[in-house]
């Protein structure tokens, strides 16, 4: 059992058609993109899925919950939901949800910064947004 505080984090920003992959190490607080995911209506290749879990080995995964700007439910966050559950079915690694408002927009404008437009490519977004999503994760969790 790893100690909380030293925890592996793979996170994922679900989205139907692309599933952006990160990353991120507890000790640091930080979180690095990984190659984005195809989907094909938010259902991934589970091989890809259990490539992932396998090289990275890690002890928790963080899924970005779609909420509305209110923070009510919205069909994506149900969809959402069912991916990380199935994930934890399938390969019985814990998973926890982490609000993703307002993260694709950060990772658009962080991208954007380091490397103009041609760095705004969907699956560089969304791993972008999935880094985004676990540092939050982290925040939340230290205070």
């Amino acid at each position: 059992m790893t100690q909380h505080g030293s925890r592996t984090i793979l996170g994922f920003d679900f989205g139907k058609k692309s599933i952006g992959c990160a990353i991120g190490q507890e000790i640091t607080g930080t979180a690095n993109p990984l190659n984005a995911i195809k989907a094909k209506d938010g259902i991934p290749q589970w091989t890809d899925i259990e490539k992932l879990l396998k090289e990275w080995q890690p002890q928790l995964v963080v899924v970005g919950l779609p909420l509305n700007m209110d923070g009510t439910e919205q069909q994506l966050t149900k969809d959402a939901r069912k991916f990380g559950n199935r994930i934890h079915g399938r390969f019985g690694v814990a998973v926890e949800f982490q609000d993703e408002r307002l993260t694709t927009a950060d990772a658009k404008e962080q991208l954007f910064a380091a490397g103009g437009y041609r760095n705004l490519s969907k699956g560089n977004v969304d791993s972008q947004s999935a880094v985004l999503i676990i540092e939050s994760f982290f925040e939340a969790s230290y205070q």
